[in-house]
């Protein structure tokens, strides 16, 4: 028997000017997720079922970019995408292009639990929920007043948004300083703060990880865009050494591989879960800003990112426990 921990994350990117409340909105959603994980893993809950609960947590919540309160695409809809993988056999299941999946991380559980293959997506993904009977909503459920204000803002300045809760009124960090951004995605101009997909790596007391990611993708994205949270190895990563889930700009992540890489790292370098993190994030992004979590089949647990902050909480079976911004 070893020691549980668990990692949680809210995006990476985050905007210095970003107000005092805002954090402290956020820190309190990743503290209860925390303690919903921390109660099911006391539970002897495996590993792949406490991700897929805390996930389903964030998605229900809109403050970050995943279920409700999703980025929207260019035509003003949401196409969520999300990825769970089951480490000891390293299973795993996606679906993107979701308009009316209310908790799209399930669905990536059934795809792996219930289908032959391991990745659906748009009109496909859509009707296996049908199927399977997952709870439906109405596109408007995924819509809050946040999303229509930046995607307008978007449109206007015609660029991406990253973060679009970041108020543009009275704050220093946003609206026309934003599009000063001299940030680049595939060598195209972008504004960027944070990219707040949601995201939780566990390990259990059998030494099983799982990770998942789940997010809305980017603001203003173009239709039918795929990002790095749906990609196994990519944004999401799961093996008998360790569970890891990224967020911040997805192509980049895509490119990079970037939770197979810590993996791998480990497995051909030899080096620990500290170790493993702090190389990718030096080594693997070229000049792309992201973040991870990850946890170690030993308990330990681990983030990093090259980014301002990043919305993260995590907490291990010997009491340790932090929430944390920058």
């Amino acid at each position: 028997m070893g020691a549980w921990a668990i990692a949680v994350h809210g995006g990476a990117g985050v905007d210095p000017n970003l107000p005092k409340e805002r954090q402290e909105e956020a820190k309190r959603l990743l503290t209860h997720c925390l303690d919903i994980g921390i109660s099911a893993l006391r539970s002897n809950l495996p590993a792949i079922d406490v991700v897929e609960l805390v996930v389903r947590e964030l998605e229900t919540d809109p403050l970050f970019n995943s279920g409700r309160g999703s980025a929207l695409t260019d035509n003003g809809t949401v196409e969520m995408e999300a990825s769970i993988m089951d480490g000891p056999k390293r299973r795993c299941g996606a679906v993107s292009g979701l308009s009316s999946v209310k908790n799209p991380v399930s669905l990536a559980r059934l795809v792996m639990d219930k289908s032959p293959h391991s990745y659906l997506a748009f009109s496909g993904a859509e009707d296996f929920a049908k199927k399977q009977g997952v709870e439906l909503v109405d596109n408007e459920y995924f819509i809050t007043e946040d999303n229509v204000g930046m995607l307008k803002l978007a449109k206007e300045a015609n660029s991406i948004l990253f973060d679009y809760r970041i108020p543009t009124v009275g704050t220093c960090g946003a609206g026309a300083a934003a599009m000063e951004s001299p940030l680049q995605m595939n060598g195209l101009p972008i504004s960027v703060y944070a990219p707040e997909t949601v995201g939780c790596v566990v390990v259990d007391k059998e030494g099983r990880c799982a990770a998942a990611t789940s997010t809305g993708g980017l603001m203003n994205k173009m239709t039918g865009r795929i990002g790095d949270s749906p990609l196994i190895g990519s944004g999401t990563y799961a093996c008998d050494l360790c569970g890891v889930s990224c967020t911040g700009e997805g192509e980049a992540i895509i490119r990079s591989t970037l939770a197979r890489e810590v993996g791998a790292v480990m497995e051909y370098k030899g080096l620990n879960l500290h170790e493993a993190v702090d190389f990718v994030i030096k080594n693997r992004l070229d000049e792309g800003k992201a973040g991870l979590i990850a946890v170690s089949k030993n308990g330990e647990v681990a983030c990093g990112f090259n980014t301002t902050g990043m919305f993260r909480g995590c907490a291990t079976e010997d009491g340790f426990m932090e929430v944390g911004v920058w």
